[in-house]
């Protein structure tokens, strides 16, 4: 039984795999090359991350393949509900990366109350030269503590999100479309524990009382944040996006920045990925990472043995 992991595969996963007779190949296949590879080499399970594509094409002409796995949360690169009608079966693996998309959150967080990713381009080319200045350009920094934090989708990883905002002595807010509200458990020390339970309240109440925001939604048909949402907002208001690109309307959001409506925005995931809008590259107001929120060592193991145990228990 072939399974390819087409974005590739933890150690864990794969040898977890291979322990119930599975064979894995962690070869990447590019994507017009893909139907061809899955039926020359017999594969049975295709798993992916964001970057392989699953389109009804590959559904229909893939007759060999009987299940289809994505290492994460979103599944807006494959067409579930077809394959699912076809007699595939569809996995992903909910709250393996939560944590670590959590902890992506806080370092852009924590880099744009700080100026960390302004004073990271600078300090190397002007560190040895302008250190008073720079010093003084980057000492009006604020804390996260006591600030109200907005999260906007109460699921696993904006339960996770809230988890760290708590223990940071923050206000934690959120609203969500499905929920009307989550009881969170937070782990302290010694195997003890507070529970807190946060109320979804109006999305627009969100937007007008707090201090920093934080999306996690999945992908959406039209964006979420928009000039419109953004006027709603406190004057300096920081906002994090590592949900999905077009969750904000990105030419809003560079205009919200240079007028300084917004003190700073940190993003995970864009628009146009793999190619990014080069205005949002080269924004000096902007934290960037590129779709790193679930690559973690530790998610990525966690990943792949989520992945191998509902694999085993569907095709054995």
């Amino acid at each position: 039984m072939k399974v390819l992991a087409n974005d590739g595969l933890s150690s864990a996963g794969q040898a977890a795999l291979e322990k119930e007779g599975f064979t894995v190949i962690t070869q990447n296949v590019e994507q017009n090359e893909l139907i061809d590879y899955i039926n020359q080499h017999d594969i049975i399970a295709l798993l992916v991350r964001s970057a392989t594509q699953v389109p009804k094409e590959l559904i229909d002409s893939c007759s060999n393949l009987q299940l289809i796995g994505r290492g994460g949360v979103g599944m807006d690169n494959i067409e579930v509900a077809y394959a699912k009608e076809k007699g595939r079966h569809v996995i992903n693996t909910p709250a393996a990366s939560s944590e670590s998309v959590a902890e992506l959150v806080f370092a852009h967080l924590f880099s744009g109350v700080r100026f960390l990713y302004d004073s990271n381009r600078s300090m190397p080319l002007e560190g040895d030269t302008n250190f008073k200045k720079l010093k003084k350009n980057y000492s009006s920094g604020i804390e996260l503590r006591g600030k109200t934090l907005g999260i906007v989708g109460l699921g696993r990883i904006g339960q996770e999100v809230a988890k760290i905002g708590l223990g940071l002595g923050m206000n934690v807010i959120g609203t969500d479309k499905y929920l009307d509200q989550v009881s969170i458990e937070l782990k302290i020390f010694n195997g003890k524990s507070i529970d807190v339970t946060i109320e979804s309240i109006d999305f627009d109440e969100l937007l007008k009382a707090a201090d920093f925001i934080s999306l996690h939604v999945p992908a959406q048909d039209k964006p979420l944040i928009t000039a419109s949402e953004f006027k709603k907002m406190k004057r300096g208001v920081g906002i994090i996006n590592a949900a999905r690109g077009g969750v904000i309307k990105e030419e809003d959001l560079i205009d919200v920045l240079d007028s300084g409506h917004l003190s700073f925005a940190g993003l995970d995931t864009f628009e146009e990925e793999p190619n990014p809008n080069i205005k949002l590259l080269m924004h000096p107001k902007l934290s960037l990472s590129p779709h790193i929120g679930a690559a973690t060592l530790e998610a990525q193991q966690r990943i792949g043995l989520e992945l191998a145990q509902q694999m085993t228990e569907l095709l054995k």
